[in-house]
């Protein structure tokens, strides 16, 4: 724009307002934020978090997981559309400018706080798991250490569980050896001979219980796991397919939302209203 068509449009050499107006973004990017972490809070209190740290939520029921997918996106519908509506609502409105543009523009200023929302929750939950990880105290060296212990605790506390305890018996490496192998129970070809047979002789090791009893227990937990692990991952499946779509969802409701905010900054009838059939009344009918 030049100078002379700022003079005349902005009177007394005031400053034309930038394209993309951060303040209402950001503005509305915190609304969003608290909101969805507030409802979040709330749907985990009444049980619809869609993870938990507790290890009988691999243990529930499909439809809970789907209840929980469905609630997060409703979370995600409702704070980006706050979000946005507040971000479209309080920008400033370019003059001289037509109505597609002015619409574009508050369109843009929603679809900005919905990223900027999206990129502060990713960091604070990223803070959140370093700091955990930080202060949890490291019980096993790094060599014991399995990928299977959280998933596969309780199967691995069945399968060394000895006929009678002994005292300070350590077997964090057996453990994290036989968590390996069961890992491998959920792939097409499942346990291999030669790693049931060493998980007898481990289990046979710690126990001391008789050869048929051994064989027996390994072969219930090599079951057991694969349920587990197969139930872990259609909940991880579920929830990153629920996260995804609230996500995108989340872009689209704000963007529209924001423009809702704009037409209500500027006076104008709402979206949903503008094809409206005219009454009799507005059609100049007695």
């Amino acid at each position: 724009m030049t100078t002379i068509e700022e003079e005349r449009i902005y009177p007394g050499h005031i400053a034309a307002p930038s394209y993309l107006g951060w303040t209402p973004a950001i503005a509305g990017a915190l609304i969003a934020t608290a909101l969805s972490a507030v409802l979040i809070a709330f749907g985990t209190a009444i049980g619809l978090g869609v993870a938990s740290s507790a290890p009988t939520w691999r243990d529930a029921s499909v439809a809970l997981w789907l209840l929980s997918g469905i609630y997060l996106i409703l979370v995600s519908l409702v704070s980006f559309g706050l979000g946005g509506y507040v971000a479209g609502r309080i920008q400033t409105t370019m003059p001289a400018a037509d109505a597609g543009e002015v619409e574009y523009r508050d369109g843009l200023h929603g679809l900005a706080a919905w990223a900027i929302a999206v990129v502060m929750t990713v960091l604070i939950t990223a803070l959140l798991g370093s700091a955990t990880l930080a202060r949890a105290p490291s019980t096993q060296t790094a060599p014991a250490a399995s990928a299977a212990e959280p998933m596969l605790s309780y199967e691995l506390d069945r399968l060394f569980r000895p006929a009678r305890r002994t005292p300070n018996a350590e077997t964090a490496t057996e453990r994290a050896e036989a968590g390996r192998v069961l890992l491998t129970s959920s792939s097409h070809s499942g346990v291999a001979a030669e790693d049931r047979a060493y998980l007898v002789q481990l289990v046979s090791g710690v126990t001391a219980l008789a050869g048929p009893d051994v064989e027996r227990r390994v072969d219930n937990i090599i079951a057991s796991a694969k349920t587990a692990i197969v139930r872990s991952r259609r909940s991880a499946i579920i929830a990153a397919f629920s996260v995804a779509t609230s996500i995108l969802l989340g872009a689209v409701v704000a963007w529209f939302a924001a423009c809702e905010g704009g037409r209500h900054r500027d006076g104008a009838e709402p979206a949903w209203l503008t094809n409206r059939p005219l009454t009799a009344r507005e059609q100049g009918i007695p």
